[in-house]
């Protein structure tokens, strides 16, 4: 028997623009592990699993990494670590390296392939991924009054926030905010470093748009080079 035999040809999927809560109820309504994530055009670009949200902020189960296991790990792992914790859109959560078959694959390819990969549903003690991904369906961020009442305020608490994570170097960046609009200038070590610093300046309380002019360091060497 081939794929084709068996396969459910009437696949529920999302969009990369999805909401993360979204995605959870769509989880939990069709008692699924998993769905694909397709652009408008039909193009496969990842798959969301339960395993992409049970590390989450909203339901207090991110990673907490002891300062000696952070150094080791280096910061482009926490970066990304804390990208997925906190990012509300499926695209920025989703496994994007994804195993596929073809609907002509043979079952016994397609068993190999869920074997030698660990595909299948896991507990965690007693509690499984299912049951987090209904905490995280449920969970609802309470709408939080403005800290920040000005441009200095906002200014100061994104730099708060960006001095307690161990991923972020602040003595390269430089903040400006104007009514509300912050200018990230400066250079980050990665792309993740990157991702994860816009992230974070618009999870600050009374940010209410964000200009990225960050330079990945690789990025700003090679320029400097052709340029000299």
């Amino acid at each position: 028997m081939k794929a084709a035999d068996v396969m459910v040809s009437t696949v529920i999927t999302v969009g990369p623009e999805c909401s993360v809560q979204d995605v959870a109820e769509t989880l939990l309504e069709n008692r699924i592990s998993a769905v694909p994530v397709v652009t408008d055009g039909g193009d496969l670009v990842g798959i969301v699993s339960e395993g992409d949200l049970i590390r989450r902020t909203e339901i207090d189960t991110e990673r907490r990494r002891s300062r000696w296991l952070a150094l080791l790990l280096g910061t482009q792992p926490l970066a990304a670590e804390f990208v997925k914790s906190n990012a509300g859109m499926v695209a920025d959560v989703m496994t994007r390296d994804v195993i596929v078959a073809t609907p002509d694959t043979p079952l016994r390819q397609i068993a190999a392939l869920l074997e030698k990969n660990g595909i299948k549903g896991k507990l965690v003690g007693i509690v499984s991924r299912a049951n987090l991904v209904q905490a995280l369906a449920s969970a609802r961020k309470e709408i939080k009054a403005a800290a920040a009442t000005s441009d200095r305020m906002v200014r100061e608490e994104l730099l708060s926030r960006l001095r307690a994570e161990p991923w972020a170097k602040t003595s390269r960046l430089n903040v400006i905010v104007h009514d509300g609009t912050v200018e990230l200038w400066g250079a980050v070590r990665s792309p993740a470093e990157k991702q994860a610093v816009r992230l974070a300046t618009e999870l600050t309380p009374g940010v209410r748009a964000v200009n990225d002019n960050l330079i990945v360091e690789s990025s700003a060497s090679t320029l400097y080079l052709a340029i000299a």
